[in-house]
């Protein structure tokens, strides 16, 4: 059983930054694809970024390219989101997610494991 663990959400104003990270543990596969999608109320849950096995490939959603970063520290395993200038319709709870496999897909069935995810408010 894999475990993932999501820190570093809050309030922040539109123009702000925000850095998530997510820590995995349990059971997991030799390679593995990490990633992040969020779902705001009433929307339907949204790919935002995912990275592979050892960082080389990354898959980032058009609503965040140029604004979000995703990356992976292959020592430490946590797989972090940057978010840089953020604005109100980035707010919703942010999920760090895991499939095995070395593909960074943005598809959500795709992904087996889930956090509880992690609140992200930015204010107008």
């Amino acid at each position: 059983q894999v475990q993932l663990e999501e820190y570093g959400g809050g309030l922040v104003q539109a123009g702000g930054s925000l850095r998530l990270s997510c820590v995995a543990s349990g059971r997991i596969a030799s390679s593995y694809t990490m990633g992040w999608f969020r779902q705001a109320p009433g929307e339907e849950r949204e790919f935002v970024a995912a990275i592979s096995w050892n960082g080389g490939r990354t898959a980032v959603a058009d609503s965040v390219k140029g604004r979000f970063t995703i990356s992976r520290d292959v020592v430490t395993d946590i797989v972090s989101l940057r978010m840089d200038t953020l604005k109100p319709e980035d707010t919703a709870i942010y999920y760090c997610t895991a499939r095995e496999g070395d593909n960074p897909s943005d598809n959500a069935q795709m992904y087996r494991y889930w956090g509880q995810g992690t609140q992200v408010t930015v204010s107008s």
